[in-house]
């Protein structure tokens, strides 16, 4: 119990918290898309039971990350794919990445295509809610998972279009979403038991200062690299 009192559980719990609000947002999509076609007595259904499913697959998912995570290299892989999750949130997308979700007026039909549309795009949620988790520490990596999950249902099924206004009205708090998760590759990337076999005096693991040097370092990665893509991409429209 006490392993819930911890600093470091309630600093994973506020990190999963906000990768779920900032990338929740596509999922909420996919299920509106998926479900628009479907009678109104039933469009509640497909949207919880779409949802529930979607979320009982990502358990799974993180499950398996979790445990991949522990081999070597793979934190280091994991970490490369944060960070370019983090610089694609900072540059605008042009394209329509839902024009592909096929509507359907049968429940289970809709239901299925929301929890396959879910797996697809679920790859960003799931590496950065397992790198939170394991940025905790301790025995408490799956409940963490867990709650991070339960916190994404109201947020992916009831807040999405607030979260998209107040994303849309604050832009920082894009920003600051893209850091954390470069902050989260960081961490991650520091802790991989690769790095034991090329770094000396590694066999103890990083000191504090190592782990939030190079968190830091990750966080500040994404901030630059990102809005250098973004000002790169901005320039033809504005010379146009």
């Amino acid at each position: 119990m006490e392993n819930f009192l911890t600093p470091e559980f309630w600093l994973a719990v506020g990190q999963i918290i906000m990768i779920d609000i900032l990338l929740g947002g596509d999922n909420a999509v996919v299920i509106a898309l998926a479900c628009r076609k479907l009678p109104d007595t039933q469009r509640t259904q497909g949207i919880l039971w779409g949802t529930a499913g979607a979320i009982v697959l990502r358990v799974v998912l993180i499950f398996f990350a979790l445990t991949l995570l522990n081999l070597p290299y793979l934190k280091l892989v994991g970490a490369l794919l944060l960070l370019w999750i983090g610089v694609k949130l900072l540059v605008p997308e042009d394209e329509d990445e839902h024009g592909a979700i096929q509507a359907s007026d049968k429940l289970w039909a809709a239901v299925k295509t929301v929890i396959v549309a879910d797996f697809v795009m679920s790859l960003d949620n799931v590496i950065a809610i397992a790198g939170a988790a394991q940025g905790a520490g301790g025995d408490h990596q799956m409940p963490l998972v867990i709650f991070g999950l339960l916190v994404s249902i109201p947020i992916i099924v009831w807040g999405s279009q607030l979260v998209i206004k107040l994303m849309d009205r604050f832009p920082l708090v894009i920003t600051l979403g893209g850091m954390l998760l470069g902050w989260i590759a960081g961490s991650m990337m520091i802790g991989d038991p690769a790095l034991a076999r090329w770094l000396p005096n590694w066999d103890a693991g990083p000191t504090p200062a190592q782990q939030y040097g190079v968190a830091v370092a990750g966080a500040l990665l994404v901030l630059v690299l990102g809005k250098w893509l973004a000002a790169r991409k901005a320039a033809p429209s504005a010379a146009a």
